[in-house]
């Protein structure tokens, strides 16, 4: 099964620069965004994996700009999931205009698991399964 999420806002004023252009870290929180409905959508949150005593740590972002979102433009957020391993995970995201469509960023991050004392754990199996079956192929 490829799950694909997607998240649909505006971009608010106070994301923008005095020219109206979102200012450029403002795409890893809309990746966050996407990666949280992603999690949500297969039936579980951060929140709950928290609760579990796992935490998901943001270890490497990757960004290419291909063209700016402006003050009040309608972004759609695609998420997939290309890659699980025991202790990380992978997500991508294409960040287009959702009315014309033009791409506006590509984008990846990998998490990794961590228990509360900082240390590098596996994903709980439920999780893991969870997800795996979410994988992009």
């Amino acid at each position: 099964m490829t799950h694909r999420s997607h998240s649909e806002f505006r971009v608010r004023y106070a994301e923008t620069d005095r020219m109206g252009v979102v200012y450029h870290a403002n795409y890893l929180v809309w990746c966050e965004i996407g990666r949280t409905d992603f999690i949500r959508e297969l039936g579980t949150t951060y929140a709950d994996m928290e609760r579990a005593g796992i935490g998901l740590a943001v270890a490497d972002a990757a960004i290419r700009y291909h063209a700016p979102a402006r003050y009040d433009d309608r972004i759609r957020v695609e998420t997939t999931l290309a890659e699980l391993r025991s202790r990380a995970l992978t997500f991508e995201y294409r960040i287009v205009n959702a009315e014309t469509g033009e791409r506006l960023v590509s984008a990846s991050t990998t998490l990794v698991s961590l228990d509360f004392a900082g240390k590098l754990v596996p994903l709980p199996q439920g999780v893991r399964e969870l997800l795996g079956r979410a994988v992009t192929p």
